[in-house]
């Protein structure tokens, strides 16, 4: 019997597939389409881990699964090749970052396609590319010339040791995530897009989408909705007036004070008002220092200072001090909000640490109408109004509308709608990413780059180390340029673009790659999208997912996309699926730094692709944080070994014998239960249920080749390599994965008999068994149920009050 040698047959098919182009997607194939994609990888001088092939493997097993179906796959491969991480990689290295991630980018593709997988590596895109990302600065010009991009100055983190503005979520703890030196807050002119432009869009979207749930849900959270009123009150001693906004009105006359945030407009315009100037400066330097993120933190103590006034509540003329803390953010809401310690946990905590008054206004449905000294007593979500003069005895959603009514009525409020989703800050101080397409002259002002004249090229007579300011400043090269407009001298925008901006649209350019005159080609876009599967990682949930569905949604209101919205419903990615953390075998999150990376080069050499990718999938739930275990993959080579050494058994003799044997029960279930497992993302009991079908094919002596070929169809998208061997190796002149997916028989799976678990009151008190074709004669089945011996003894002498059947599964007798 031929050996089984993974690192001679792997190679070999590998270069099969490549040769015969069996992953190329057919842009003119009339079979449904089926777009399958993976969020592509940042291609760092690391190359991969074993984390990375998670995802990858998982695609890879639907699309291979997919294209039996009978659909046209794409699946496609690209490089989320721009930002810092290769931009600091070269600084330290001494090398261009072009040159450093064009290796890297050698050393991925190379690593992946030794795996297997069955990508269209003619469609393979690079975000460095300029022939990429020239459309990505079109896709600027259109955002610009709409209203949608803009500068301006404001206050962002600024990392001093990397020289550039970093996102909240390069924030942790006040640090830079990458450097872990601190951040700081500073004004600088920056590019914006309108991200909030599309809010609701981008809220209502989400109820089309079959996404997880907990993903969805921090997409809400980042938009963060909510309606409620702007109320006006007066400074005590002022022609000045101040505006809260607040969800919670109805709780307003057990308001007790007013917390600003220190870098609201509030604040900087009545600084000079405040009688406790000086400490009110201190503070907003302090806040000056911290990011948005570390100041809402959950858990974090609160601190504030009082600004020495106080504004007068409306209802009862009760005077509220006002107060700095940054807890409040300026850029959310009026940048003001009105503390109701007694029914808002986060104004309760705050009241605690100043020592404020709390009052309680609403009671609960256990009737606790005592004073709230515990965070527990805090009353926040239903209840009947209390010390509220006309709102007393009303729940809060009646006196909630009532009192929006007085306040508007009054001319103290007024009903709006406000969202945490802020602008999306595109500015970077660096060199390595795609130059923004704006030049400035001193005639003109600020000038969009001619389409024509794209890309903007990034320069190579620059110093990329950073300086603060972006190295493309100092290039002679780069802004030896003509005003569009006027022909006269001009300089270009020297920064460049957040590498999110180029990974917001790439699942467009897989649609047409090559194009060289239109980011893609509609009638192509019209046949692959929406994307049917996008897997990659929860951790891009509010950032790139974000991202990505505003430009889709742009460029489709701007007529740049053409498609019937019926079947996309506005949005890009029809599915999601998460993958979970590998861990190392530390059980701790693989870096180089803890020297717990496990290189899957090392693990496809000793044990094969097909071992790695079989391994990573039985660990455990797709979603699952799983650490590694290199003693486990021993299981799964053993596995692969016994379906190679199953091929010495097979008869070739298509029999009636062979097709009665009971091996046929459980091979057609295990055609089922694969065929659903691997529709919903359940891999590792689909590879469960194979290890035990490779078992009974071992107890047998002989059996039919048609039942092995069926394992191996169905094993073939998780173990690839090994299928189309021995698939080669029965005779087969064409490749395994241009047969069609095996279907299961029905009557096949049927078992010749059942167990009924009998019940009394719900308690588990027999069980009987009972032919299988016998499970819809409901009334013999009570009967059985009711006369077993162990039956007797629980309902004789007892009135029988009803009789539940769940078909097929049990009988409750409630007596």
């Amino acid at each position: 019997m031929k050996q089984y040698h993974p690192t001679k047959i792997e190679p070999k098919w590998q270069k099969i597939w490549a040769k015969q182009q069996l992953f190329k997607a057919n842009d003119n194939s009339l079979k449904t389409k089926f777009y399958c994609l993976d969020m592509f990888p940042y291609p760092s001088s690391n190359g991969l881990h074993v984390g990375h092939p998670e995802g990858y493997t998982a695609t890879d097993i639907v699309s291979r699964y997919k294209r039996m179906r009978g659909f046209e796959v794409l699946h496609p491969m690209g490089w989320d090749a721009f930002g810092l991480p290769a931009e600091n990689f070269a600084i330290k290295s001494k090398i261009h970052p072009k040159e450093t991630t064009t290796k890297s980018i050698k050393n991925f593709k190379k690593q992946i396609q030794s795996l297997g997988l069955s990508y269209d590596w003619d469609r393979e895109v690079s975000t460095c590319d300029p022939e990429y990302y020239q459309w990505t600065q079109w896709i600027f010009l259109q955002l610009y010339k709409n209203g949608l991009a803009y500068k301006k100055k404001a206050a962002v983190n600024w990392c001093e040791s990397c020289k550039t503005v970093l996102a909240n979520e390069q924030v942790v703890d006040g640090k830079c995530e990458r450097c872990k030196n601190a951040v700081m807050q500073k004004d600088l002119k920056q590019w914006f897009f309108k991200t909030t432009a599309y809010a609701q869009k981008l809220l209502d979207g989400l109820k089309h989408l079959d996404w997880p749930e907990p993903i969805k849900l921090m997409q809400e959270n980042w938009i963060g909705k909510s309606q409620g009123i702007n109320i006006t009150y007066k400074i005590e001693g002022l022609n000045e007036t101040v505006t809260v906004f607040t969800t919670r009105p109805d709780t307003n006359f057990g308001a007790t004070f007013i917390v600003a945030a220190p870098d609201c407009k509030f604040v900087k315009k009545n600084l000079n008002n405040f009688t406790n100037q000086k400490d009110c400066q201190k503070y907003i330097e302090e806040t000056e220092k911290k990011s948005e993120l570390d100041r809402i933190s959950e858990g974090k103590k609160k601190t504030g200072v009082f600004t020495g006034i106080y504004a007068i509540n409306n209802l009862n003329n009760k005077k509220m001090p006002i107060y700095l803390s940054d807890f409040v953010l300026g850029s959310v809401g009026t940048g003001v909000v009105v503390g109701v310690p007694g029914h808002d946990l986060r104004d309760f905590e705050f009241a605690q640490a100043m020592n404020l008054e709390i009052l309680r206004v609403v009671v609960s449905a256990d009737g606790d109408k005592t004073e709230i000294t515990k965070p527990e007593q805090v009353q926040e979500e239903s209840g009947i109004m209390i010390n509220s003069d006309f709102l007393n005895g009303l729940e809060i959603m009646q006196a909630k509308g009532k009192i929006m009514d007085y306040l508007e009525k009054q001319g103290w409020g007024k009903r709006v709608t406000n969202y945490k989703l802020k602008d999306w800050l595109i500015s970077r101080q660096r060199y390595w990413g795609a130059p923004i397409p704006i030049i400035y002259c001193e005639k003109c002002g600020e000038a969009p780059v001619l389409e024509k004249d794209l890309p903007v090229e990034l320069p190579d007579d620059v110093d990329f180390k950073p300086t603060g300011e972006s190295p493309l400043v100092n290039s002679k090269i780069f802004h030896d340029v003509k005003c569009p407009q006027c022909g006269g001298a001009a300089r270009r925008e020297s920064d460049t673009m957040d590498t999110f901006v180029c990974s917001s649209w790439y699942y467009l350019r897989y649609g047409d790659p090559k194009n060289k005159e239109k980011f893609a080609n509609n009638e192509l876009l019209k046949k692959w999208l929406p994307v049917d599967l996008y897997v990659g990682g929860a951790e891009h949930a509010c950032m790139h997912l974000i991202y990505a569905r505003f430009f889709y949604k742009v460029l489709k209101d701007l007529g740049h996309i053409k498609i019937d919205s019926k079947i996309d419903h506005d949005e890009p990615f029809a599915k999601l699926k998460n993958q979970g953390m590998i861990l190392g075998e530390d059980h701790q999150k693989m870096s180089k730094s803890r020297g717990n990376v496990i290189n899957p080069d090392e693990v496809v050499g000793q044990y094969g692709a097909d071992t790695l990718r079989m391994y990573e999938m039985f660990m455990g739930e797709f979603s699952e944080v799983k650490p590694w275990d290199t003693n486990s993959i021993i299981g799964i080579k053993r596995f692969l070994d016994r379906v190679w050494n199953l091929q010495d058994r097979v008869s070739v003799v298509e029999t009636q014998n062979f097709a009665s044997l009971p091996i046929q029960n459980i091979l057609h279930k295990t055609i089922k239960k694969v065929t659903e497992d691997i529709e919903n993302f359940r891999f590792n009991t689909a590879i469960s249920a194979m290890m035990i079908l490779s078992n009974e094919f071992s107890r047998d002596a002989k059996f039919c080749v048609s039942d092995f070929e069926k394992l191996l169809l169905i094993l073939s998208p998780f173990a690839p390599h090994i299928c189309e061997e021995l698939w080669e190796m029965l005779g087969h002149k064409e490749s395994i994965m241009k047969e069609p997916w095996p279907e299961y028989d029905k009557k096949l799976i049927q078992d010749e008999t059942v167990q009924i678990i009998i019940q009394v009151n719900g308690k588990l008190r027999d069980k009987i068994i009972i032919p299988s074709d016998q499970i819809t004669d409901k009334n013999q089945i009570e009967k059985l149920a009711q006369n077993t011996e162990k039956i007797k003894t629980f309902i004789t002498d007892k009135k029988i009050k009803k009789i539940i059947y769940v078909k097929g599964k049990l009988v409750n007798i409630v007596v």
